[in-house]
């Protein structure tokens, strides 16, 4: 497939990435930001734009892959394609936002991407929606070689795996935020909790959370629990998330 790539950014470079690897030309790379444009096409060897007007309208793939904020803006602005297929790449933005493009779907990588990082996709879940059985045939023809774990999945479905991920990856670093700040009030290091992060991480690749599931709360130690919010009582909000997440761990045990 011959393929333009819409954005710039994190999930932008890493599919070009990965799609001119497994022999896809990539076209051309459109940013607003012409040097962002240039840096990932000369990357993968494709021309830079920073006007949509200037899209090549022979491509087979236009690939969307933006803030979820701009999606609808670069959708509006662009010319009438008649020959490829129109993806975006959001877990969150349902696909009838496509509906003015023929061949219209969806390409949802399950999976938090950094350019810094160089990242194996053959590894991350992929989920896929169109809008015709042929344009899902074509994007998991796309897909497999590149990804071993595709998987059809309609708008709804995708947004309950997008708040999922949050729930899994943006969360729980946000707890290792609060962590750190709480070590570094007693002038702790925060490595001392990177073995019990790793192994927390290790422990559900092979268990469901609920079978691993430790703690006070689990075990209804309400004396340690409130030990721990009389410590954390200098922040309301620390005591409101621990006394929440506990409130949380009790209820689930006894569903």
């Amino acid at each position: 497939m011959e393929i333009v790539i819409i954005g710039s950014g994190n999930v932008a470079t890493q599919l070009a990435k990965a799609f001119c690897k497994h022999g896809h030309p990539i076209k051309q790379v459109f940013s607003k930001q012409s040097a962002n444009a240039k840096a990932l096409a000369d990357t993968v060897k494709a021309e830079s734009i920073s006007n949509l007007s200037d899209l090549d309208l022979e491509a087979d793939l236009y690939l969307i892959a933006v803030s979820d904020t701009a999606i609808a803006q670069v959708i509006s602005e662009m010319p009438e394609i008649k020959k490829g297929i129109v993806v975006h790449t959001s877990g969150a933005t349902p696909i009838e936002i496509l509906q003015r493009f023929d061949k219209a779907g969806v390409l949802y990588p399950a999976q938090s991407i950094s350019r810094q990082v160089e990242i194996d996709i053959t590894g991350i879940p992929f989920g896929i929606e169109a809008n015709s059985s042929e344009t899902s045939e074509s994007l998991f023809n796309l897909l497999t070689p590149i990804a071993t774990r595709i998987f059809s999945c309609n708008s709804k479905q995708r947004l309950a795996l997008h708040v999922s991920a949050v729930l899994v990856n943006n969360f729980p670093n946000a707890l290792f935020s609060m962590a750190q700040e709480i070590l570094e009030r007693e002038n702790m290091d925060f490595d001392l909790l990177r073995p019990i992060i790793l192994e927390t991480a290790n422990k559900v690749q092979n268990h469901l959370p609920t079978e691993v599931q430790t703690g006070p709360a689990v075990r209804n130690d309400f004396s340690t629990i409130n030990r721990h919010l009389q410590f954390l009582s200098y922040s309301n909000e620390l005591t409101q998330i621990y006394q929440h997440l506990s409130d949380f761990i009790i209820k689930s045990r006894h569903k």
